[in-house]
């Protein structure tokens, strides 16, 4: 019976040595809640060795950028003996960072009465980069989509250019009528002669943009309509277009708008 138990614990470990994951298992009766066991996964996925590793405390992973608040949700989890699971940035043996998925579970051995815990660790960095490439792309589509320029007190421009998507536009309305609110702009061009593609769905997205720029006493003023995208906007609005201002160009809109200035 012993043998076999010996034989299944020995059998557990080289699977666990064998795994891409990094396994821990922490003693918390021993002093600073010391690592008990170490799989070479963990070893392979830090560079740190068994015997640098067992006896000591698994914050030699953390570095300056280890955000403390991932450190402390562990520190209460553990002192809690609830499970936890956190993304940390985490640093190797060689000083490189990577981020670690990490669960930490605590494990009761009812035939020895004693609390482990085990932690797992998982390299999540490819993924954790795509997600903050997903993030700057984003961030550089909404400056990209609504580069609102003001000209004169009170006047600004939005020039769009390319296609106007759904999702494009939807962060276009949102950030429009933000910016707009915030700094008080009474007239807003929105400049039509860089769109690569005009549909049904950027006419009803520029009414939409109209009307609610009028509720916050915002007038929308239309620029650089080519004549074949004047004659499709009749086609399929034809019944509002003239409750929309247009203008030839922005170059006219900014002659006006000196002239209104030399008079008074």
């Amino acid at each position: 019976m012993l043998q076999d138990v010996i034989k299944q614990a020995e059998l557990l470990v080289k699977v666990l040595d064998y795994t891409r994951v990094g396994v821990l298992i922490t003693d918390p009766d021993l002093e600073d809640n010391a690592i008990v066991y170490v799989s070479e996964g963990f070893s392979k996925m830090t560079g740190y060795s068994r015997d640098e590793v067992l006896g000591t405390n698994c914050r030699f992973l953390q570095g300056a950028d280890t955000e403390k608040s991932q450190v402390d949700a562990l520190r209460q989890a553990i002192a809690a003996k609830e499970p936890a699971l956190v993304e940390i940035l985490n640093y190797r043996k060689d000083g490189s960072s990577f981020w670690n998925e990490l669960t930490i579970d605590p494990v009761y051995l009812p035939e020895q009465d004693k609390l482990y815990f085990v932690g797992v660790q998982r390299d999540i960095t490819q993924q954790k980069e795509a997600e903050l490439e997903y993030k700057r792309s984003v961030q550089q589509i909404k400056s990209i989509s609504t580069p609102i320029v003001p000209l004169l007190d009170g006047l600004a421009i939005l020039p769009l250019i390319g296609e106007i998507n759904k999702e494009r536009f939807n962060m276009m309305f949102e950030t429009v009528t933000e910016e707009v609110g915030k700094t008080g702009i009474k007239k807003l061009v929105v400049d039509v002669s860089g769109i690569t593609k005009y549909d049904s769905f950027v006419v009803a997205g520029i009414f939409q943009l109209r009307d609610v720029l009028k509720l916050i006493g915002t007038e929308l003023v239309i620029t650089g309509m080519a004549p074949d995208l004047a004659i499709k906007s009749v086609m399929m609005e034809a019944n509002q277009l003239d409750s929309i201002s247009t203008a030839r160009s922005v170059k006219s809109i900014l002659q006006e708008a000196y002239e209104i200035r030399a008079k008074k």
